[in-house]
């Protein structure tokens, strides 16, 4: 039996090194990104490079070191400069938005053994899981290593780095495009910080030009849930210090009048997931999580989400106090999952 995984690209080294490694390793599959991203889109390379070096300042502003790494993936995967931006930029330069996750950051009272899990079912095209890598990145220059999983080509998604630092997503909607940082250059830096309260920072700082919710932890057992808009960021507490749940709308006071219900199952979704969370509250362990993932109450939108535009392509658990990350390729209820120890 050949288990299904994603291929995992290792880089150490220099930021430039870092690029340029991805670049040599994953050069076929970055090409493909390049290609699915024009066909998803419908747009042009031509056009669609010309929108993404509009985000150029935007990404330098957030690291130097990001754009450096992003001209070394341009060399070693022999594209240019410009086609290595938009691998960094997909959804900003077409200004398409079309994912639905359901996401969960769980610790204390919640949890089994009182330490944090957290992740995700991630529901995109099923084309991206073509294109999907694992990177696994060991920065020469003192930033801690991480393990991200990504598309070919993107420096940035989500993952956990050593000091326990994990980020996961949902897209939001109801919001109008600005000029501001993109995501996926921000959740890079997110994996190169300590402790959830630099994660806060970083978003204070750097607005971004869309909407989005982002879930994280620490290895001191933190959590905290973002939502982002160009205006501006809230955090979302939960109902309980001890469990966030979060799917693709709004749920912070500041930002709930925004919601115009754009994707309907979205409240289902987190409805089902805050159910199976309270049936299982004190017990719940990375076991139980995985069948909380392959739940199919509402199918086919359900948490496990079949025959819809965006499927559920992959899931995510990280144990930041324990330094594991468990990954399953495919639909929850027929993935196969594999353990990382970061």
């Amino acid at each position: 039996m050949v288990r299904h995984s994603f291929p995992l690209v290792e880089v150490q080294g220099t930021t430039y090194d870092m690029g340029r490694q991805h670049g040599e390793q994953a050069s076929e599959l970055i090409r493909s990104y390049l290609v699915l991203i024009e066909r998803l889109t419908g747009k042009s390379r031509v056009l669609l490079c010309k929108n993404a070096m509009n985000f150029l300042p935007w990404m330098n502003a957030l690291s130097p070191l990001f754009v450096e790494e992003v001209r070394g993936l341009a060399e070693g995967a022999k594209i240019s400069f410009e086609e290595a931006v938009l691998c960094q930029v997909r959804a900003e330069a077409s200004r398409t938005w079309e994912e639905a996750c359901t996401a969960f950051a769980l610790r204390g009272q919640a949890t089994a053994d009182g330490n944090v899990l957290i992740g995700q079912n991630q529901d995109l095209q099923p084309e991206f899981s073509d294109v999907s890598i694992l990177l696994k990145v060991n920065p020469g220059d003192g930033r801690p290593k991480a393990l991200i999983y990504t598309f070919a080509g993107q420096l940035g998604y989500f993952g956990m780095n050593e000091c326990g630092v994990a980020n996961y997503a949902n897209s939001l909607y109801n919001f109008k495009w600005r000029p501001g940082l993109p995501h996926y250059p921000l959740k890079r830096a997110i994996l190169e910080q300590h402790t959830v309260q630099d994660c806060i920072e970083l978003f204070r700082k750097h607005p971004t030009c869309s909407a989005a919710n982002t879930v994280i932890c620490d290895g001191e057992g933190n959590i905290a849930d973002i939502e982002s808009r160009p205006e501006g960021v809230a955090l979302y507490t939960g109902e309980h210090p001890d469990a966030i749940i979060h799917t693709n709308h709004y749920l912070t006071k500041e930002f709930r009048h925004f919601e115009t219900a754009s994707l309907p199952d979205s409240f289902t979704r987190h409805q089902r997931m805050t159910e199976l969370v309270h049936e299982h509250w004190g017990r719940i362990t990375v076991d139980l999580l995985k069948e909380m993932l392959a739940d199919h109450l509402g199918d086919p939108l359900g948490i496990c989400r079949h025959g819809a535009k965006a499927i559920t392509t992959s899931g995510h658990i990280a144990e930041p106090q324990k330094g594991l990350l468990h990954i399953r390729r495919g639909y929850g209820c027929l993935g196969s999952w594999e353990a990382y120890k970061i």
